[in-house]
């Protein structure tokens, strides 16, 4: 079903971490943890993961941001497929980024709390698999 696809979180969130990663296990994937966008970089440089999930308030409050411009930057990841998971949306409701867009390159946006089998559906399709 998932082909053994590796799908790097990047979250500084440990029990998020831990609870997507086990659905994501669950359904067949191999997973890679980071808990800050500098970690996530080092470790998407190592793993080249298929997808990453990358939120967006870690350190500071659009951490994860500049970790996808840079990830974009990285030499056989400049198309990896991201999905930038925030409660960017929950705490700043004005804060709204149209799909169509296009403003932080190839990212998808989904707001927390995460429905999980929303979020399957988007691995699936991006790794076009669904």
């Amino acid at each position: 079903m998932t082909r053994g696809y590796r799908i790097l979180i990047v979250d500084d969130d440990a029990d998020y971490v831990a609870a997507v990663g086990a659905y994501l296990e669950a359904n067949g994937f191999t997973v890679v943890t980071a808990a800050n966008g500098q970690e996530g970089l080092r470790m998407a440089a190592r793993h080249r993961p298929a997808l990453i999930i990358m939120d967006v308030m870690m350190g500071d409050r659009t951490e994860g941001l500049f970790a996808v411009n840079e990830l974009r930057r990285l030499p056989g990841l400049e198309r990896t497929p991201i999905i930038v998971a925030s409660a960017l949306y929950t705490t700043e409701p004005e804060f709204t980024v149209p799909p169509e867009a296009e403003w932080l390159a190839g990212a998808t946006f989904l707001g927390k709390p995460v429905d999980l089998s929303v979020l399957l559906e988007r691995i699936n399709t991006l790794l076009d698999m669904g």
